[in-house]
């Protein structure tokens, strides 16, 4: 890549952080909200809901997704600005 659009990338950062960063940030209070929601679903039921994992796995991943993002390991842009990619890890039983 050259150097001018390197740069270019750099200040995309910010907007593309503030974008971001405010949609992952709502999106983990629902997480904390689901993770005690989950914890009382287990406590009562003894099996973990599979639905609630695999969403939650998918906020995990955005969230890898933004860090890589946001210190320069890779150009690949976090969601929104791209789809979502697919879950890193699988739900296990």
């Amino acid at each position: 890549m050259k150097k001018g659009s390197e740069r270019k990338e750099a200040w995309m950062r910010i907007i593309i952080g503030i974008i971001s960063g405010i949609i992952l940030g709502i999106w983990k209070a629902l997480i904390q909200i689901l993770g005690i929601v989950h914890w009382f679903i287990v406590v009562f039921s003894g099996k973990r809901n599979k639905g609630i994992a695999k969403f939650s796995e998918i906020w995990n991943t955005q969230i890898y997704i933004f860090l890589r993002y946001m210190t320069f390991v890779t150009n690949e842009r976090p969601f929104p600005f791209t789809s979502l990619t697919k879950n890193f890890s699988k739900f296990k039983k």
